[in-house]
Protein backbone atom coordinates (compact mmCIF):
# COMPACT_ATOMS: atom_id res chain seq x y z
CA UNK A 1 0.00 0.00 0.00
CA UNK A 2 1.43 3.37 -1.02
CA UNK A 3 1.84 6.29 1.39
CA UNK A 4 -0.93 8.17 -0.42
CA UNK A 5 -3.33 5.25 -0.04
CA UNK A 6 -2.34 4.85 3.61
CA UNK A 7 -3.05 8.54 4.27
CA UNK A 8 -6.41 8.32 2.50
CA UNK A 9 -7.32 5.30 4.55
CA UNK A 10 -6.37 6.99 7.82
CA UNK A 11 -8.68 9.88 6.96
CA UNK A 12 -11.55 7.40 6.98
CA UNK A 13 -10.61 5.99 10.34
CA UNK A 14 -12.02 6.86 13.72
CA UNK A 15 -9.97 6.53 16.89
CA UNK A 16 -11.24 6.31 20.42
CA UNK A 17 -11.09 4.64 23.83
CA UNK A 18 -13.38 1.84 24.99
CA UNK A 19 -15.18 3.09 28.10
CA UNK A 20 -17.68 0.26 28.69
CA UNK A 21 -18.11 -3.39 27.72
CA UNK A 22 -21.38 -5.30 27.90
CA UNK A 23 -21.86 -8.68 26.23
CA UNK A 24 -20.53 -8.22 22.68
CA UNK A 25 -21.00 -4.44 22.55
CA UNK A 26 -18.41 -1.75 23.23
CA UNK A 27 -19.02 1.91 24.04
CA UNK A 28 -16.20 3.95 22.47
CA UNK A 29 -15.37 7.54 23.45
CA UNK A 30 -14.11 9.18 20.25
CA UNK A 31 -11.07 11.43 20.13
CA UNK A 32 -11.77 15.12 19.31
CA UNK A 33 -10.56 14.79 15.70
CA UNK A 34 -12.76 11.73 15.20
CA UNK A 35 -15.72 13.52 16.77
CA UNK A 36 -15.43 16.28 14.16
CA UNK A 37 -15.15 13.69 11.43
CA UNK A 38 -18.29 11.81 12.46
CA UNK A 39 -20.25 15.01 13.12
CA UNK A 40 -19.69 15.85 9.45
CA UNK A 41 -22.04 12.99 8.53
CA UNK A 42 -24.83 14.39 10.70
CA UNK A 43 -24.22 12.16 13.72
CA UNK A 44 -23.85 14.46 16.70
CA UNK A 45 -22.30 12.34 19.45
CA UNK A 46 -19.01 11.84 21.23
CA UNK A 47 -19.65 8.12 21.65
CA UNK A 48 -20.06 5.24 19.24
CA UNK A 49 -21.66 1.89 20.02
CA UNK A 50 -19.52 -0.83 18.44
CA UNK A 51 -19.08 -4.51 17.93
CA UNK A 52 -15.77 -6.10 16.96
CA UNK A 53 -14.86 -7.55 13.61
CA UNK A 54 -14.95 -11.32 13.24
CA UNK A 55 -11.25 -11.28 12.39
CA UNK A 56 -10.41 -10.05 15.90
CA UNK A 57 -12.47 -12.84 17.40
CA UNK A 58 -10.74 -15.46 15.27
CA UNK A 59 -7.26 -14.37 16.35
CA UNK A 60 -8.38 -14.26 20.00
CA UNK A 61 -8.02 -10.49 20.36
CA UNK A 62 -9.97 -9.39 23.42
CA UNK A 63 -11.22 -5.82 23.76
CA UNK A 64 -10.95 -4.39 27.27
CA UNK A 65 -12.15 -1.23 28.90
CA UNK A 66 -9.39 1.32 28.33
CA UNK A 67 -8.28 -0.09 24.97
CA UNK A 68 -7.48 2.43 22.26
CA UNK A 69 -9.18 1.20 19.12
CA UNK A 70 -9.57 2.04 15.42
CA UNK A 71 -12.86 1.93 13.52
CA UNK A 72 -12.65 2.03 9.74
CA UNK A 73 -15.16 3.28 7.19
CA UNK A 74 -17.74 2.00 6.26
CA UNK A 75 -17.91 0.32 9.69
CA UNK A 76 -19.07 3.51 11.42
CA UNK A 77 -22.20 4.38 9.50
CA UNK A 78 -25.61 5.16 11.06
CA UNK A 79 -24.29 5.73 14.57
CA UNK A 80 -22.85 2.23 14.90
CA UNK A 81 -19.36 0.90 14.35
CA UNK A 82 -17.16 -2.18 14.28
CA UNK A 83 -13.76 -2.22 15.95
CA UNK A 84 -11.15 -3.11 13.33
CA UNK A 85 -7.95 -2.85 15.36
CA UNK A 86 -6.78 -2.66 18.96
CA UNK A 87 -3.72 -0.49 19.58
CA UNK A 88 -0.82 -1.96 21.63
CA UNK A 89 -1.41 -1.65 25.37
CA UNK A 90 0.88 0.20 27.74
CA UNK A 91 -0.47 -1.62 30.81
CA UNK A 92 -3.01 -4.35 31.49
CA UNK A 93 -4.72 -5.29 34.74
CA UNK A 94 -6.44 -8.61 35.31
CA UNK A 95 -8.61 -7.48 38.21
CA UNK A 96 -10.32 -5.32 37.26
CA UNK A 97 -9.88 -6.11 33.53
CA UNK A 98 -8.72 -2.76 32.20
CA UNK A 99 -6.03 -1.65 29.74
CA UNK A 100 -3.77 1.42 29.60
CA UNK A 101 -4.37 2.52 33.20
CA UNK A 102 -1.91 5.13 34.48
CA UNK A 103 -2.71 5.48 38.16
CA UNK A 104 -4.53 3.66 40.96
CA UNK A 105 -6.73 5.84 43.14
CA UNK A 106 -6.85 3.93 46.43
CA UNK A 107 -9.76 5.20 48.54
CA UNK A 108 -10.12 4.53 52.27
CA UNK A 109 -12.33 6.09 54.92
CA UNK A 110 -10.95 7.64 58.08
CA UNK A 111 -14.14 6.81 59.98
CA UNK A 112 -17.31 4.80 59.35
CA UNK A 113 -15.57 2.41 58.94
CA UNK A 114 -12.45 3.28 60.94
CA UNK A 115 -9.15 3.16 59.10
CA UNK A 116 -7.40 -0.16 59.76
CA UNK A 117 -3.60 0.03 59.15
CA UNK A 118 -3.39 -3.71 58.41
CA UNK A 119 -6.12 -3.62 55.80
CA UNK A 120 -4.72 -0.42 54.31
CA UNK A 121 -1.26 -1.97 54.05
CA UNK A 122 -2.65 -5.01 52.29
CA UNK A 123 -4.32 -2.82 49.67
CA UNK A 124 -1.16 -0.72 49.34
CA UNK A 125 0.95 -3.83 48.67
CA UNK A 126 -1.52 -4.99 46.03
CA UNK A 127 -1.53 -1.56 44.40
CA UNK A 128 2.28 -1.38 44.46
CA UNK A 129 2.50 -4.78 42.76
CA UNK A 130 0.72 -3.38 39.67
CA UNK A 131 3.66 -0.95 39.19
CA UNK A 132 1.23 1.86 38.38
CA UNK A 133 1.32 5.27 39.99
CA UNK A 134 -0.45 5.32 43.34
CA UNK A 135 -2.63 8.05 44.79
CA UNK A 136 -3.86 7.42 48.34
CA UNK A 137 -7.14 9.21 49.03
CA UNK A 138 -8.56 9.31 52.58
CA UNK A 139 -12.27 10.10 52.54
CA UNK A 140 -14.62 11.36 55.29
CA UNK A 141 -12.03 13.70 56.77
CA UNK A 142 -14.93 15.75 58.16
CA UNK A 143 -15.53 12.99 60.74
CA UNK A 144 -12.18 13.44 62.52
CA UNK A 145 -10.47 16.37 64.19
CA UNK A 146 -7.68 18.41 62.65
CA UNK A 147 -5.24 16.94 65.17
CA UNK A 148 -6.18 13.37 64.19
CA UNK A 149 -5.79 14.24 60.52
CA UNK A 150 -2.31 15.63 61.18
CA UNK A 151 -1.36 12.44 63.05
CA UNK A 152 -2.42 10.30 60.10
CA UNK A 153 -0.53 12.63 57.76
CA UNK A 154 2.72 12.17 59.66
CA UNK A 155 2.21 8.43 60.07
CA UNK A 156 1.59 7.80 56.37
CA UNK A 157 4.47 10.05 55.31
CA UNK A 158 6.71 7.77 57.42
CA UNK A 159 5.31 4.90 55.34
CA UNK A 160 6.34 6.76 52.18
CA UNK A 161 2.98 8.15 51.03
CA UNK A 162 1.46 11.62 50.64
CA UNK A 163 -2.28 11.12 51.11
CA UNK A 164 -5.02 13.41 49.86
CA UNK A 165 -7.65 14.13 52.53
CA UNK A 166 -11.11 14.63 51.08
CA UNK A 167 -14.75 14.71 52.07
CA UNK A 168 -17.02 13.70 49.21
CA UNK A 169 -20.06 14.95 51.14
CA UNK A 170 -18.68 18.42 51.95
CA UNK A 171 -16.65 18.82 48.74
CA UNK A 172 -13.35 19.17 50.66
CA UNK A 173 -10.03 18.42 48.98
CA UNK A 174 -11.60 17.66 45.59
CA UNK A 175 -9.58 20.17 43.57
CA UNK A 176 -6.14 18.84 44.63
CA UNK A 177 -7.39 15.35 43.78
CA UNK A 178 -8.54 16.45 40.32
CA UNK A 179 -5.10 17.88 39.57
CA UNK A 180 -3.51 14.49 40.27
CA UNK A 181 -5.94 12.70 37.95
CA UNK A 182 -5.93 15.21 35.08
CA UNK A 183 -5.10 13.65 31.73
CA UNK A 184 -4.75 10.10 33.09
CA UNK A 185 -6.73 6.88 33.18
CA UNK A 186 -7.27 6.17 36.86
CA UNK A 187 -8.61 3.01 38.50
CA UNK A 188 -10.55 3.42 41.73
CA UNK A 189 -9.89 0.69 44.30
CA UNK A 190 -10.61 0.14 47.97
CA UNK A 191 -12.91 -1.78 50.31
CA UNK A 192 -16.67 -1.38 50.23
CA UNK A 193 -18.35 1.36 52.24
CA UNK A 194 -15.49 3.90 52.13
CA UNK A 195 -17.35 6.25 49.78
CA UNK A 196 -15.88 5.39 46.37
CA UNK A 197 -19.18 5.88 44.55
CA UNK A 198 -19.87 9.14 46.41
CA UNK A 199 -16.41 10.40 45.49
CA UNK A 200 -16.91 9.57 41.82
CA UNK A 201 -20.30 11.29 41.85
CA UNK A 202 -18.52 14.36 43.20
CA UNK A 203 -15.74 14.23 40.61
CA UNK A 204 -18.14 13.40 37.77
CA UNK A 205 -21.69 14.62 38.48
CA UNK A 206 -23.01 12.91 35.35
CA UNK A 207 -21.95 9.47 36.63
CA UNK A 208 -24.78 9.14 39.18
CA UNK A 209 -23.48 5.91 40.69
CA UNK A 210 -25.51 3.99 43.22
CA UNK A 211 -24.39 4.69 46.80
CA UNK A 212 -24.62 2.09 49.56
CA UNK A 213 -24.72 2.41 53.34
CA UNK A 214 -22.29 0.94 55.87
CA UNK A 215 -23.52 -1.98 57.94
CA UNK A 216 -23.85 -1.05 61.61
CA UNK A 217 -22.68 -4.43 62.94
CA UNK A 218 -19.82 -5.22 60.61
CA UNK A 219 -18.80 -1.63 59.81
CA UNK A 220 -18.51 -2.83 56.24
CA UNK A 221 -20.17 -1.52 53.13
CA UNK A 222 -22.39 -3.27 50.65
CA UNK A 223 -21.08 -3.79 47.13
CA UNK A 224 -22.75 -1.25 44.86
CA UNK A 225 -20.48 -1.44 41.79
CA UNK A 226 -21.20 -4.38 39.48
CA UNK A 227 -19.10 -3.73 36.39
CA UNK A 228 -16.09 -1.81 35.12
CA UNK A 229 -16.78 1.45 33.31
CA UNK A 230 -14.69 4.50 32.43
CA UNK A 231 -16.17 7.91 33.20
CA UNK A 232 -15.01 11.11 31.55
CA UNK A 233 -13.74 13.63 34.13
CA UNK A 234 -14.85 17.14 33.04
CA UNK A 235 -11.41 18.61 33.86
CA UNK A 236 -9.64 15.93 31.83
CA UNK A 237 -8.90 12.26 32.32
CA UNK A 238 -10.87 9.05 32.67
CA UNK A 239 -11.88 7.29 35.86
CA UNK A 240 -12.65 3.57 36.14
CA UNK A 241 -14.88 2.43 38.95
CA UNK A 242 -14.04 -1.20 39.69
CA UNK A 243 -16.14 -3.71 41.67
CA UNK A 244 -15.18 -3.47 45.34
CA UNK A 245 -13.58 -6.36 47.19
CA UNK A 246 -12.88 -6.76 50.88
CA UNK A 247 -9.39 -8.27 50.89
CA UNK A 248 -7.00 -8.42 47.91
CA UNK A 249 -4.98 -11.60 47.51
CA UNK A 250 -1.26 -11.64 48.29
CA UNK A 251 -0.42 -13.48 45.09
CA UNK A 252 2.93 -11.80 44.50
CA UNK A 253 6.32 -13.51 44.47
CA UNK A 254 7.65 -13.60 48.08
CA UNK A 255 11.06 -12.40 46.86
CA UNK A 256 9.43 -9.23 45.47
CA UNK A 257 7.33 -8.38 48.53
CA UNK A 258 9.90 -6.06 50.11
CA UNK A 259 9.89 -3.91 46.97
CA UNK A 260 6.21 -3.13 47.60
CA UNK A 261 7.04 -1.37 50.89
CA UNK A 262 8.52 2.12 50.30
CA UNK A 263 10.31 1.90 53.67
CA UNK A 264 12.10 -1.28 52.57
CA UNK A 265 12.90 0.17 49.14
CA UNK A 266 14.59 3.14 50.80
CA UNK A 267 16.78 0.87 52.93
CA UNK A 268 17.70 -1.28 49.94
CA UNK A 269 18.69 1.81 47.95
CA UNK A 270 21.09 2.83 50.71
CA UNK A 271 22.81 -0.54 50.98
CA UNK A 272 22.55 -4.23 50.23
CA UNK A 273 21.99 -7.36 52.29
CA UNK A 274 24.76 -9.92 52.82
CA UNK A 275 22.82 -12.59 50.93
CA UNK A 276 21.29 -12.12 47.49
CA UNK A 277 18.27 -14.26 48.42
CA UNK A 278 17.73 -12.56 51.78
CA UNK A 279 14.12 -12.84 52.97
CA UNK A 280 14.72 -9.95 55.41
CA UNK A 281 13.70 -11.96 58.46
CA UNK A 282 16.49 -13.56 60.48
CA UNK A 283 19.45 -13.40 58.09
CA UNK A 284 22.62 -11.64 59.37
CA UNK A 285 23.57 -8.21 58.03
CA UNK A 286 20.12 -7.52 56.57
CA UNK A 287 19.57 -3.85 55.73
CA UNK A 288 15.76 -4.14 55.64
CA UNK A 289 15.18 -5.63 59.07
CA UNK A 290 14.90 -2.88 61.63
CA UNK A 291 12.75 -0.58 63.68
CA UNK A 292 10.11 0.63 61.25
CA UNK A 293 6.39 0.45 61.94
CA UNK A 294 5.31 -1.86 59.15
CA UNK A 295 8.14 -4.37 59.47
CA UNK A 296 5.78 -6.62 61.44
CA UNK A 297 3.25 -6.27 58.61
CA UNK A 298 5.94 -7.33 56.15
CA UNK A 299 6.74 -10.51 58.08
CA UNK A 300 3.07 -11.53 58.32
CA UNK A 301 2.44 -10.78 54.63
CA UNK A 302 5.60 -12.72 53.71
CA UNK A 303 4.35 -15.84 55.50
CA UNK A 304 1.02 -15.57 53.67
CA UNK A 305 2.72 -15.01 50.30
CA UNK A 306 4.92 -18.09 50.84
CA UNK A 307 1.91 -20.19 51.84
CA UNK A 308 0.02 -18.97 48.79
CA UNK A 309 2.96 -19.82 46.52
CA UNK A 310 3.20 -23.34 47.95
CA UNK A 311 -0.53 -23.87 47.47
CA UNK A 312 -0.22 -22.85 43.82
CA UNK A 313 2.73 -25.18 43.30
CA UNK A 314 0.77 -28.09 44.75
CA UNK A 315 -2.13 -27.43 42.39
CA UNK A 316 -1.88 -29.81 39.42
CA UNK A 317 -1.07 -28.21 36.12
CA UNK A 318 -4.02 -27.94 33.77
CA UNK A 319 -2.05 -29.47 30.89
CA UNK A 320 -1.36 -32.61 32.96
CA UNK A 321 -5.08 -33.37 32.91
CA UNK A 322 -5.28 -32.89 29.13
CA UNK A 323 -4.07 -34.94 26.21
CA UNK A 324 -3.22 -33.78 22.71
CA UNK A 325 -5.34 -35.37 19.99
CA UNK A 326 -4.43 -34.92 16.32
CA UNK A 327 -7.30 -35.23 13.85
CA UNK A 328 -7.12 -36.52 10.27
CA UNK A 329 -7.40 -32.97 8.97
CA UNK A 330 -4.12 -32.19 10.69
CA UNK A 331 -5.67 -29.96 13.36
CA UNK A 332 -4.78 -30.70 16.96
CA UNK A 333 -6.67 -30.00 20.16
CA UNK A 334 -6.49 -30.88 23.85
CA UNK A 335 -9.08 -33.23 25.33
CA UNK A 336 -9.65 -34.24 28.99
CA UNK A 337 -7.44 -37.08 30.13
CA UNK A 338 -9.34 -39.73 32.07
CA UNK A 339 -8.01 -40.38 35.55
CA UNK A 340 -8.23 -44.18 35.48
CA UNK A 341 -8.70 -46.94 32.91
CA UNK A 342 -11.77 -48.29 34.65
CA UNK A 343 -13.62 -45.11 33.67
CA UNK A 344 -12.64 -45.32 30.02
CA UNK A 345 -15.35 -45.89 27.49
CA UNK A 346 -15.13 -49.31 25.79
CA UNK A 347 -14.34 -49.34 22.11
CA UNK A 348 -16.94 -50.64 19.65
CA UNK A 349 -14.64 -53.53 18.74
CA UNK A 350 -14.28 -54.59 22.36
CA UNK A 351 -18.05 -54.48 22.82
CA UNK A 352 -18.55 -56.75 19.81
CA UNK A 353 -16.04 -59.17 21.30
CA UNK A 354 -17.99 -59.19 24.56
CA UNK A 355 -21.20 -59.88 22.63
CA UNK A 356 -19.56 -62.83 20.89
CA UNK A 357 -18.46 -64.29 24.21
CA UNK A 358 -21.93 -63.86 25.73
CA UNK A 359 -23.54 -65.42 22.65
CA UNK A 360 -21.35 -68.48 22.92
CA UNK A 361 -22.22 -68.74 26.62
CA UNK A 362 -25.93 -68.43 25.87
CA UNK A 363 -26.61 -65.38 28.11
CA UNK A 364 -29.43 -63.83 26.06
CA UNK A 365 -30.44 -61.14 28.61
CA UNK A 366 -26.91 -59.83 28.91
CA UNK A 367 -26.59 -59.79 25.13
CA UNK A 368 -29.55 -57.38 24.88
CA UNK A 369 -28.05 -55.11 27.58
CA UNK A 370 -24.68 -54.98 25.84
CA UNK A 371 -26.26 -54.38 22.44
CA UNK A 372 -28.15 -51.32 23.73
CA UNK A 373 -24.85 -49.64 24.58
CA UNK A 374 -23.45 -49.99 21.06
Amino acid sequence: MSQLEQTAREKNQLQGTVVAVQANFYQVLLEPSSQQQINAVNFDSNYLLCTRRTRLKKIGQKVLVGDRVIIEEPDWQDGRGAIAKVQPRNTELQRPPIANADIILLVFALEEPSLDPWQLSRFLVKAESTKLQLCLCLNKCDLISQQQQQQWQQRLEAWGYSPVFVSAINNQGIEPLKSRLRGKIAVVAGPSGVGKSSLINNLIPSAQLRVGEVSGKLQRGRHTTRHVELFNIPDGGLLADSPGFNQPDLDCDPSDLALYFPEARTRLSQGSCQFNNCSHRDEPNCVVRGDWERYEYYRVFLDKAIANQKAQQNTPDQESSLKLKVKRSGKSQYEPRLASKKYRRLSRREKHQNLQELYCAGNINEIYEEAEDI
